[in-house]
């Protein structure tokens, strides 16, 4: 049978080098220079001072589940034989909230504030999804 494709983001101006840092297994995220705010999603401007002056700075990957999801209903056919999987958003040591896959926990196990890390899976040459895990 053949393989089923996984969805992948879209690589774009804007946000290629949150991917390329994620190739290299490191979490970057735009930093401001004007207030020194982090933020996600990535985007032209800081959405709290409209500074138009940024670099893309390491992030520690930590921080807390803050909400989840688990999805019973295939939406995906790569995803059919993985439900029910979890979605968590993590609020990181820095500030923002990303969503990703929950790994090396079951769904059972998911609470608020459980503390996580980042982790990487390579998925294709280009793309390398960052995903957590619990941290003890």
């Amino acid at each position: 049978m053949a393989q089923l494709a996984r969805p992948l983001p879209i690589i774009s101006p804007v946000n290629r080098p949150f991917w390329e840092a994620a190739r290299r297994h490191e979490l970057r995220l735009q930093r401001c220079h004007a207030c020194d705010r982090f933020w996600y999603p990535p985007g032209p401007v800081c959405p709290r001072c409209w500074s138009r002056q940024y670099d893309w700075a390491a992030v520690s990957g930590r921080g807390a589940v803050t909400s989840w999801v688990v999805f019973h209903q295939v939406y995906f056919q790569y995803f059919r034989d993985r439900v029910p999987y979890a979605v968590v958003q993590v609020e990181l040591e820095e500030g923002p909230r990303l969503l990703a896959n929950l790994v090396g926990a079951t769904n059972a196990d998911i609470r608020m504030g459980m503390p996580v890390e980042v982790c990487f899976e390579e998925v294709t040459a280009e793309v390398t999804l960052p995903q957590f895990r619990p941290r003890s």
